[in-house]
């Protein structure tokens, strides 16, 4: 399965230690230079940098349709428009993104997307994972990962944990 990754899925699950769940689930991700960038290079001394640069299965790629980033530019960062970019050029099966536009502009290009709250249950569902709740608790309270009550209760009640 090819996965392109922005930001945020990455960074979010580096600051609760289970950035390897995206590995166990889809192998290789793939990034772009923008995301690594955002990353490793400006985020460096904080979550999610030096697992980002240590990770073997994380591959990082060009994106060559440089107009479209420009394009996608005009109101997403850097990260989302290269994600998305790599998402439609590399013919991915999965883009992972939180952000709400971005997932929007994704939908928009016919994508299939999630964010780490997906991940979560998929992990879940796989038996990866054992409680999604502990999970999204640290979310909150580590990396300051926004999630309405309504949606927590509800991921919550869906995956039988309430």
């Amino acid at each position: 399965m090819k996965v392109v990754s922005n930001t945020s899925p990455l960074i979010n699950l580096a600051w609760i230690g289970r950035m390897e769940i995206l590995h166990e689930l889809y192998g290789t991700i793939h990034i772009p230079e923008a995301v690594w960038n955002e990353i490793v290079v400006q985020g460096a001394g904080q979550p999610g940098a030096e697992e980002v640069s240590n990770a073997h299965w994380i591959n990082t790629c060009a994106v060559d349709n440089r107009l479209l980033v420009l394009a996608l530019h005009q109101e997403l960062d850097a990260g989302e428009a290269e994600a998305i970019a790599l998402a439609i050029e590399e013919k991915a099966e999965l883009l992972l993104m939180d952000e709400r536009l971005g997932r929007e502009t994704a939908c928009y290009f016919g994508l299939n997307y999630t964010g780490v709250i997906g991940v979560l249950i998929e992990a879940k569902q796989r038996g990866l994972i054992g409680l999604i709740k502990e999970h999204l608790d640290r979310l909150r309270a580590m990396a300051g990962f926004h999630i309405s009550q309504a949606l927590y209760l509800k991921v919550l009640q869906d995956q039988n944990e309430l």
